[in-house]
């Protein structure tokens, strides 16, 4: 069952004007893999800004923003041999994860000149209208 749904868009300007005046922000968000990955594009600050957007698409999913032990660099979008776009989990976000019972991530991304967004699905091996798991919540 969907446990969430996140989605995010965000200004590739932005990202573009921290590349020039903040490169440590890169440090603290991305994984070396997505650096690596994004300054290889041609358009690097397209690439790290719908990133960017996955990783805020996946907290808003979970329902949690930047809190409860979420780190944004415990959250890193990868692409499998085909080019489709995968987010996956470490550290104490994946602890989180797997302790909420959830069970899978979708996620789907798209940019343009001016604008990045992503949208994130998030799904639980449990039915949160059961009354036994209402009950557990509160408890």
């Amino acid at each position: 069952m969907i446990f969430g749904i996140g989605v995010d868009l965000i200004k590739v300007e932005r990202i573009a004007r921290l590349l020039e005046s903040n490169p440590r922000f890169f440090e603290k968000v991305f994984s070396a893999t997505e650096r690596e990955y994004c300054r290889n594009k041609a358009n690097p600050a397209q690439s790290f800004a719908v990133r960017f957007a996955a990783k805020e698409a996946f907290m808003k999913a979970l329902g949690t923003g930047w809190g409860q032990g979420i780190s944004f660099k415990e959250i890193q979008v990868v692409n499998d041999d085909k080019g489709k776009p995968d987010i996956e989990l470490s550290g104490t976000t994946w602890d989180y994860f797997r302790g909420h019972d959830l069970s899978r991530i979708y996620l789907s991304l798209s940019h343009e000149k001016d604008y990045a967004v992503a949208y994130v699905i998030v799904e639980a091996d449990y039915d949160k209208s059961n009354p036994v798991h209402r009950e557990t919540e509160r408890g």
